[in-house]
């Protein structure tokens, strides 16, 4: 799989690099790595095209200077990357998200993450914070669906955590692949892994759902999740921002969804609503 790599470089570095990946996100860009000076970027080559940048919003902006190069990238040893960038996590004392390399710690829930390229380690405030509300809530027994997976580091915390079935999925094949070794890795029993999009669920029916993609997304795909919420159900949303909450809780609400809470973190919300 052929990637197009964008290095910006952004001033000031906050709140600007957190504005143009939500953005990026938007626009179909699928994996973003932090630097020292804004946002490195990848998309899909199949994806891509010439004006991919035209509605970044944050490009015209007079509040930020953002510069960028783009070139095509042959494969990566997406490993080697991540070893260099990625320091394990630890959620409320209770769970750790670590790689294969990392010591071994002590902790109520270890979770074991080779990520590659794919989208969830942790360290983003969205997949942080919905590792809170898996903590924080009642999974045993319960089905669950993790709607853009990632590297299913969510599905694996819910089965941890009591869930009996869980389908894990993801519209990219290196997600796929990913959450595929990942479910492995951490000798989970009750997780299928899926590649496509909501057009899988169909007539498939859950008493829980995680969905951290972004909002066009969940937008898009939100009464196709409420079909598959079983009565008294859950859905957990994030991949937002704090201004989006208000036409995503509209959304839920027109679809017979209540909303209960929410969460904030550096302007990321994740938020959780019932069906009756």
């Amino acid at each position: 799989m052929i990637y197009i790599e964008y290095i910006f470089k952004v001033s000031p570095l906050q709140p600007g690099a957190e504005i143009l990946t939500a953005e990026l996100g938007y626009a179909g860009f699928e994996s973003f790595v932090e630097t020292e000076e804004g946002v490195t970027a990848y998309i899909q080559k199949d994806e891509w095209n010439e004006d991919i940048l035209s509605d970044i919003n944050i490009l015209d902006s007079d509040e930020f200077k953002v510069e960028y190069t783009f070139s095509e990238i042959a494969q990566v040893n997406w490993n080697a990357e991540w070893e260099k960038n990625f320091d394990p996590i630890e959620v409320d004392g209770k769970c750790t998200v670590r790689a294969p390399f990392h010591p071994v710690k002590s902790f109520e829930y270890e979770i074991i993450i080779e990520p590659k390229m794919s989208f969830g380690t942790g360290h983003h405030e969205t997949t942080f914070m919905m590792l809170q509300f898996i903590l924080e809530n009642n999974f045993k027994n319960k089905t669950v669906l993790d709607m853009g997976c990632g590297t299913a580091v969510l599905a694996i915390l819910a089965e941890m955590r009591g869930a009996s079935q869980l389908d894990a999925v993801d519209i990219d094949e290196w997600c796929y692949e990913n959450s595929l070794e990942n479910v492995e890795r951490n000798n989970c029993a009750n997780i299928s892994v899926y590649q496509g999009d909501a057009d899988l669920l169909k007539d498939q029916k859950y008493d829980v759902i995680i969905a951290n993609i972004n909002r066009n997304i969940l937008l898009n795909d939100m009464a196709s999740y409420v079909k598959c919420l079983n009565a008294k159900g859950e859905l957990y949303l994030s991949g937002f921002y704090i201004e989006d909450l208000p036409i995503i809780t509209e959304t839920c609400n027109n679809l017979g969804l209540t909303f209960v809470e929410n969460k904030e973190k550096n302007r990321w919300v994740a938020a959780k609503f019932l069906i009756s």
